[in-house]
């Protein structure tokens, strides 16, 4: 019904920076969906990294406050998170998501990691 493809991870350097993108399709996709992105590191849960909502507002894990930007292209229905002054801290699988007529969605995952 839905599907999320991600693509922009890799490894990168402390301090470095990191664009990931995600493409939406499906036939019960909407553009005026809430998108977003969440990441799971190992032996942790999945958590909330940002969220775009079709209005325009955003929230953000208060851990990526001031060094993640989510932004969304409702035309190409896509989303993307640039990642800057990327901490170990933030390696993980980032997870590209969006919520549809009340049931979440999720991409595969790409692999973030971050070296001190």
């Amino acid at each position: 019904q839905v599907q999320l493809v991600e693509s922009g991870g890799g490894l990168v350097q402390a301090g470095g920076s990191l664009r990931l993108s995600c493409a939406a399709s499906g036939s019960i996709f909407s553009k005026n969906a809430p998108m977003g992105w969440y990441r799971q590191a190992p032996g942790k849960q999945r958590d909330l990294v940002a969220v775009s909502f079709s209005g325009g507002s955003t929230n953000y894990a208060d851990s990526v406050k001031g060094r993640f930007t989510i932004s969304r292209d409702n035309a190409k229905n896509t989303v993307s998170l640039q990642m800057n002054s990327l901490k170990p801290e933030d390696t993980a699988v980032y997870y590209c998501y969006c919520r549809i007529l009340g049931d979440n969605y999720w991409g595969q995952g790409t692999q973030v990691t971050v070296s001190s």
